[in-house]
């Protein structure tokens, strides 16, 4: 298949890099520079590269389009608005202004057309290789017996980027990964113009991309349209013809490398870094105008045939996708229909009616790790949840996050002798020591809302996700984290891996909620309501063995299901408390202690279990007043942790049992000791407080 550009889209494309540029002056502010040199590459994937529906955005057949350099948003707003995504030249005048449909970086869920959140750089390169991952698993999970390229949930995902995604860290690690699982229906294009802010980027980026990508078994190609002798042409035939063969390439992702020359044909700003961040300025717009042959003295100008031709292409080819896609899909629903039954109620966002008796029940009287017991929780629901799926960073013993008697997501070549059942759709995610393309890649993989995935490492190890997480607390993606060796209580590793601010430094991140369960009990309940809620959560696991008591009206232990409200009373050692000890995780049993303690002391305490102060925040007043009646002044807070999270409920006579500082290189035992996490120390602490209030 060839592809020849018409006039009709010469002059498009002329017109798609001046609206960029004006969109980007009249704001005052943005990024010029690559939405006018690579509009001709934007053009060609949005008119005849991929498969579309504008009237269909989230068209379960259509391809996925990623701009992993999201500065550039300009670049991805003028296809759409071309393509008729139902942006127009109004939304373009508004481009980063306050109110406006178009912001600064594109926004999942905001914007028509924008499949997931970009701007910080190389995140959605990793999204994208979460995409990618999804289509396979879904592909298998859905429709397993088609032939390649004949099942209505094969599609293909294009992922744009500058020279800066190469450079962070996470797009290495994504790309890494990509390229172990042979992921064929990736296809990247990387717009190599060698120009960062700070100007050329030979002061800081030097590799050979080729053998990089080429060592990570990708699928290489390049087009220059800076040409040997200094001149410089636009070739779209060469770079389709890229397209196509990248297409064909189904065992391989496949690169791009496309060599531009930023903002060109910008006369006096082109191939310098005042273009990569800055508008242009009237004068060089005029000029850039003049250079494309178009009226320097008009704003916002595309003739009105043009927006309505590349619109009805668009169409058009919508028209033509659907028309074989839409009858494909309806045989397969009526030949699959357990599978369709399936795919209905993923895209209703619905859990099976049963799911709640699905949850392992622990032994009363037992102990158990929370991190054991979340595993024992995610292989009961797994039975029941065909769309949970998950892995670890090259932890998933010590994570337990394993689903028993399942494959391993990997080509079947990559099969070891400790993971002997391998499937390129299988369910256990093997992401190695890379947490931070590991978030990334689950929030591509929850774009889609269809299944929902999980990733697990040590606690103190989230530092390294923290830019991923937040993209997923700011998109409210339904993904889990699944944290583990929570505390101090992690012991001889030492300092360096027990978390001490983590806690509170996660809490601060809106829409994430983060769950310190208490026990087993605590730690289905709190699976089971992240599942329910559909968005993004962290469970906070601890790696020593906790206990696991009996719960129910004849033990004076309120039921786990409350866990779905983030706090709750969990026991009254009397009429009228006259202290309150609120605690989460591991501490949950040492205030049960301390109440015994005070009760044969003759004080009174009602202690309090707080597994998601973000949940229990979500409590309307009244409840919230009922845990924590303002009347009982005399308050503990009991985490082995910052206690900073905490002043919200002491009060000025309430008081912390916390860490305040990095933990030390001793057993768990002794670290809670010396910390003050004795029952010694909470009732001196409870007794201090009854003094103040």
């Amino acid at each position: 298949m060839s592809f020849v550009a018409s006039e009709l889209d010469k002059q498009a494309i002329k017109a798609a890099k001046a609206l960029a540029a004006d969109a980007v002056e009249n704001a005052g502010n943005g990024h010029p520079g690559t939405p006018i040199s690579l509009a001709p590459a934007a053009y060609l994937l949005y008119q005849y590269v991929m498969r579309s529906d504008p009237a269909d955005p989230w068209w379960l057949g259509r391809d996925r389009f990623v701009l992993s350099a999201g500065h550039a948003s300009a670049l991805q707003y003028v296809q759409l608005f071309l393509a008729g995504y139902g942006i127009e030249l109004e939304d373009l005048k508004r481009f980063r202004q306050s109110g406006g449909l178009l912001t600064g970086h594109p926004e999942y869920r905001h914007q028509p057309g924008v499949e997931v959140t970009t701007g910080p750089l190389g995140t959605g390169i990793a999204a994208a290789v979460g995409m990618a991952m999804e289509q396979r698993r879904l592909r298998g999970l859905l429709d397993p017996d088609a032939a390649p390229g004949e099942s209505p949930f094969d599609h293909h995902i294009y992922v744009v980027s500058g020279d800066g995604c190469l450079q962070e860290g996470i797009s290495y690690e994504a790309m890494s990964l990509a390229g172990t699982q042979e992921l064929g229906n990736l296809i990247y294009l990387y717009d190599e113009n060698r120009i960062s802010i700070e100007d050329d980027i030979e002061i800081a980026f030097t590799e050979d991309i080729r053998a990089r990508f080429e060592s990570q078994g990708w699928h290489y190609q390049e087009v220059s349209w800076l040409q040997d002798d200094g001149s410089y042409v636009e070739n779209l035939e060469a770079l389709f013809a890229a397209f196509e063969n990248a297409k064909a390439e189904t065992r391989k992702p496949s690169i791009i490398k496309l060599r531009t020359i930023i903002g060109w044909p910008s006369p006096n700003k082109q191939n310098q870094g005042g273009i990569h961040g800055s508008a242009l300025g009237a004068s060089e717009l005029e000029g850039l105008k003049a250079a494309l042959g178009l009226d320097p003295t008009k704003m916002f100008d595309i003739p009105a045939e043009i927006v309505a031709a590349t619109r009805e292409n668009v169409a058009k080819r919508a028209q033509a996708f659907r028309s074989e896609w839409d009858p494909r899909f309806a045989t397969w629903q009526q030949s699959h229909p357990q599978q369709a039954a399936l795919l209905k109620r993923l895209q209703d966002g619905k859990l099976p009616a049963d799911v709640e008796s699905a949850l392992p029940q622990f032994e009363p009287g037992s102990a158990i790790a929370t991190r054991a017991a979340s595993g024992k929780v995610i292989n009961a629901l797994a039975g029941v949840l065909p769309e949970l799926w998950g892995g670890s960073a090259d932890l998933a013993g010590s994570n337990n996050t394993a689903i028993a008697d399942e494959s391993s997501f990997a080509p079947a070549d990559r099969a070891t002798k400790a993971w002997t059942n391998v499937s390129e759709w299988g369910r256990n995610l093997h992401f190695g020591v890379r947490e931070h393309a590991m978030a990334g890649i689950l929030n591509g993989i929850a774009t889609s809302g269809l299944t929902r995935p999980y990733a697990g490492t040590f606690l103190v190890f989230s530092d390294f996700m923290r830019g991923a997480v937040r993209l997923s607390a700011l998109m409210k993606l339904p993904v889990t984290y699944v944290w583990t060796h929570d505390s101090i209580g992690v012991g001889e590793d030492g300092p360096t891996h027990q978390p001490v601010e983590t806690l509170t430094s996660l809490r601060a991140i809106p829409n994430l909620a983060v769950v310190r369960p208490a026990d087993g009990a605590e730690t289905a309940y709190a699976w089971l309501e992240i599942m329910r809620r559909r968005g993004p959560a962290g469970l906070a696991l601890s790696r020593q063995k906790l206990p696991n008591p009996a719960r129910g009206a004849d033990t004076g232990l309120a039921s786990a299901k409350n866990v779905a409200r983030g706090g709750y009373v969990l026991k009254d050692f009397g009429d009228n408390p006259a202290v309150i000890l609120l605690a989460t995780g591991s501490e949950v049993a040492l205030a049960l202690q301390a109440g015994e303690k005070l009760a044969e002391e003759g004080v009174v305490a009602r202690v309090v279990s707080l597994p998601c102060l973000e949940w229990f925040e979500e409590q309307d007043a009244a409840y919230r007043e009922s845990v924590l009646p303002t009347s009982i002044r005399a308050r503990v807070s009991i985490e082995a942790g910052l206690a900073m999270p905490w002043y919200r409920y002491l009060g000025d006579a309430g008081t912390a049992v916390s860490v305040e500082t990095f933990g030390t290189p001793a057993s768990g035992a002794d670290n809670f000791a010396h910390f003050g996490f004795t029952v010694e120390n909470v009732v001196a602490k409870a007794k201090e407080s009854l003094v103040k209030a």
